[in-house]
């Protein structure tokens, strides 16, 4: 039976293996891992899937800005083992990623992909037309999905690395103390 999970830290070497029999060395030059850099994925947002004490999946979302201070999440990769394609263990771990984002308040998606695959998903390179991903040559592979409607509405620019203020944006807002009277 497959199960859908949050990765845990000792999932770190089967993943790795995976992602290197998947993509090999030319992983670390494309644009979206350019982008994820050396930072850790967004909090509770990782996910792999099991089988037979065996990971065969992995997918992982990471904070980005969708422009000057728009927040979004960037997923990928996403990975499913060759010996168990056509399962439904990459569907399963959209849709656990997706949901967990959406629950965690996460108001959009995106992502460097095949447009017929992630479409499904409710994917599309509609709403991300205005948005550049320094050195990806084909645009039409830039696609975004909106856990709230609106949320990529108007978004150009650069994806980047969030800045702080951005981050703070997702936090609930911290009330002010009250002001000390003069004795």
């Amino acid at each position: 039976m497959i199960a859908v999970r949050h990765e845990k830290t000792t999932d770190a070497a089967a993943r790795e293996a995976l992602l290197d029999a998947a993509y090999g060395p030319v992983r670390f030059t494309k644009p979206s891992a350019r982008l994820r850099g050396s930072r850790a994925p967004a909090r509770g947002l990782s996910f792999v899937a099991v089988e037979g004490g065996h990971l065969i999946g992995t997918v992982r979302l990471w904070d980005v800005a969708a422009g000057p201070d728009l927040p979004a999440l960037l997923l990928g990769p996403l990975v499913v083992d060759t010996a168990v394609r056509n399962r439904g263990v990459g569907a399963a771990l959209m849709r656990r990623a997706l949901d967990e984002a959406k629950r965690r308040g996460h108001r959009a998606v995106l992502l460097v992909g095949d447009p017929a695959y992630y479409g499904r998903f409710g994917f599309s390179a509609a709403p991300t037309g205005g948005l550049w991903l320094p050195g990806l040559d084909d645009k039409s592979r830039l696609l975004g999905c909106e856990l709230v409607s609106g949320a990529l509405e108007g978004a150009r620019g650069t994806i980047r690395t969030p800045k702080e203020s951005a981050r703070r944006r997702l936090m609930a807002p911290i009330p002010a103390l009250p002001t000390p009277r003069a004795a």
